[in-house]
Parts: structure tokens; sequence; C-alpha cells
């Protein structure tokens, strides 16, 4: 690597490195947002689409990290599940404020393995495990007591805490990405850009104009 000068051989900040694989830059980049980030360093924008074209995004955690892709869970019967069922691409955006840079994640989705799923699954706190049986996610809801007597009735169904299936309508989604961007904010709005495209299993970089 060259770092004449701060930058590496494309000319851009060192923090771009001169990484082959994007998920290890990205793994790089998330260990110090862990460090900086106030809370919720894993949180990421999931952005889907419907069969009518209509794009839809929210807040999600991230919840598994390999070379094959980027993990989230939810209730497969809510909207970003449902809309993940009838359109298998997704785009992410990370955003860290803590250091003025961004990751974006542009692919296709499968489901997570059942072992995966129910690995997670039960390593979450019990109240949370209750709250994927009870909650009827996206789904309107008449009053927020109807939802907290549906918590208690799930409580008493299930009240051993090491105990407690996955529902089988609560699983994972794993986002294989076509191309990742890392985005450095820089003065003047004269950002810093390097993308990754996978062509054809390998990946190659190129940089974009802020």
């Amino acid at each position: 690597m060259n770092q004449k000068n701060g930058k590496n051989s494309l000319g851009i900040d060192i923090c771009f490195e001169d990484l082959d694989n994007p998920i290890e830059l990205f793994k790089k980049w998330f260990a110090k947002a862990e460090k900086t980030e106030i809370n919720d360093p894993n949180a990421v924008a999931v952005a889907t689409s419907n069969k009518d074209n209509q794009p839809n995004v929210r807040m999600v955690l991230l919840k598994g990290l390999s070379d094959k892709g980027f993990v989230f869970y939810t209730n497969f019967n809510s909207k970003k599940g449902s809309e993940l069922k009838e359109n298998l691409k997704a785009s992410m955006c990370f955003h860290w404020k803590s250091l003025r840079r961004q990751v974006r994640v542009i692919g296709s989705v499968e489901e997570v393995s059942k072992k995966e799923a129910d690995d997670y699954y039960n390593s979450r706190p019990y109240k949370n495990r209750i709250g994927a049986w009870a909650s009827s996610q996206s789904q309107t809801l008449d009053k927020r007591n109807t939802f907290l007597k549906k918590i208690k009735e799930f409580e008493k169904k299930y009240p051993d805490q090491n105990n407690v299936p996955r529902p089988p309508h609560w699983s994972g989604w794993r986002v294989m990405p076509d191309e990742i961007e890392f985005w450095v904010d820089g003065e003047g709005r004269i950002h810093e850009r390097l993308n990754y495209k996978n062509k054809n299993g390998k990946w190659e970089k190129e940089l974009l104009y802020p």
C-alpha cells in the first residue's frame, strides 16, 4: 500500500485501505464504529420494493455477517417480509455519524438456514422471544392493550424462559451483495467514494464522483 500523504494507491484516504474483499473492509470500519457510535453501530436502513415497484425503507439491526452477506431477522409476515418474498432484492445503508462514514449494499436476498435462525432466536432475551409470538407485525392494532394482553398470554403458554420455540413465521434474511460502496465525508462536500462490484464471483473496485 502506498501511504504517501495519507493516501492509498488509488489516491484516496488510507481508511479505505487496499483490500480486494469489501467484506474485510466493512469489518474494519464496523469495528471502529463499535467504539465510536453512542447507540447501535449495527443499525442499518433496509430498502425493499413490492410488486408495484413501491420502495419502502426502515431501520433494522445487523445480526450476522460473512463473506456470503449481511443478515437481519424479522417476522416474515411483516411488510418487509412480504415484499422480500415478492421481490428477492434489497439494499442497505449504514451511516455512522461519529465517523462521518457510510456503507451502501445492493444485492439479492435469501432466507437463512433453520439452524442459523434457531441459534440466533435462542440467544435473544426472553421478552424478545415472547414478543416475536405476540406481535402480528405491520398489521393494524386496535389498541395498545390488545398487544400487551397477547404478550401475557404467550408468557403463560411459554413460562420456561429456556424453552420458547421459534415461531414458524420468524426468521432471517441474508442480503448477498452485488455492490458495496464505502463513503467518507469530505470538506466542501468533496466526499470520497469507493465502490466494489461483484463480477462473476470476483470483486472489482472503482472510484465514484461525489
